[in-house]
């Protein structure tokens, strides 16, 4: 919500600017979308390896009492 106002601000005070970032703004996000799922993988394959290496402290912890 609040960067549509901020937009409508923009709309206001300098409507070319606007209207460009409006055209501009999906084809950004298409552009930045394989930085964010390189980002996601990256994050997985981290907390993969931290469960990797937490694993034997989990198994030799035992069950947990409820």
């Amino acid at each position: 919500m609040l960067t549509f106002l901020l937009w409508c601000l923009l709309l206001v005070l300098c409507w070319p600017l606007a209207l460009l970032a409006l055209v501009l703004y999906p084809i950004v996000w298409l552009l930045l979308l394989p930085f964010r799922l390189v980002g996601i993988v990256v994050t997985g394959v981290f907390e993969f390896l931290k469960a990797l290496i937490l694993l034997p402290a989990r198994i030799l912890r035992g069950p947990r009492a409820l």
